[in-house]
């Protein structure tokens, strides 16, 4: 698949998994340094957002946007997924006053590998939010064409209802 920033051309390391596909298995890592695996966030319906780099104004904004709407959905999995460090996550969470959403590491490019969202050039992941039902299979996936653009937020909430 491929996908642009600012305009010029990047491939992904493969095809995002579809709408009505079970999510691929995957590890990532909490602030702790602890692993979270796709079957650890089965039995709850999950809202993946993944950002390519949670220190630029975009990604911020992202993170920002739903961290504020968690509250509304104290039975969702709110994740969001990028490939900066844990460390930079906490620091950025600390500086933005971010407690809710919980930022996981793809440090080791796990989640990126498995859901062909890597952009191996830039090892970032692309732009994109994933709403996954209680037993794994993806119901709402939106990959954003630029990553420089904001994802659909309105729509993702909506679907997100859907669910509840």
């Amino acid at each position: 698949m491929e996908i642009t920033i600012n305009g010029e051309k990047r491939q992904l390391v493969g095809n995002p998994p579809a709408v009505g596909e079970e999510f691929p298995h995957f590890k990532v890592f909490d602030k702790n340094g602890q692993k979270i695996k796709t079957r650890q966030l089965l039995g709850k319906v999950t809202l993946l957002s993944v950002v390519p780099d949670i220190n630029t104004p975009v990604c911020s904004l992202q993170t920002k946007r739903f961290n504020s709407t968690m509250d509304e959905f104290p039975d969702v999995n709110f994740l969001t997924i990028s490939t900066n460090t844990t460390e930079d996550q906490q620091k950025w969470c600390a500086a933005e006053g971010v407690k809710n959403m919980q930022l996981v590491s793809d440090k080791e490019e796990s989640f990126g590998y498995e859901s062909k969202l890597l952009i191996p050039d830039e090892a970032l992941l692309a732009r994109s939010v994933w709403i996954l039902d209680k037993d794994g299979k993806i119901v709402y996936r939106q990959i954003v064409s630029e990553l420089v653009d904001e994802p659909d937020y309105d729509k993702a909430i909506e679907e997100l209802k859907k669910l509840i």
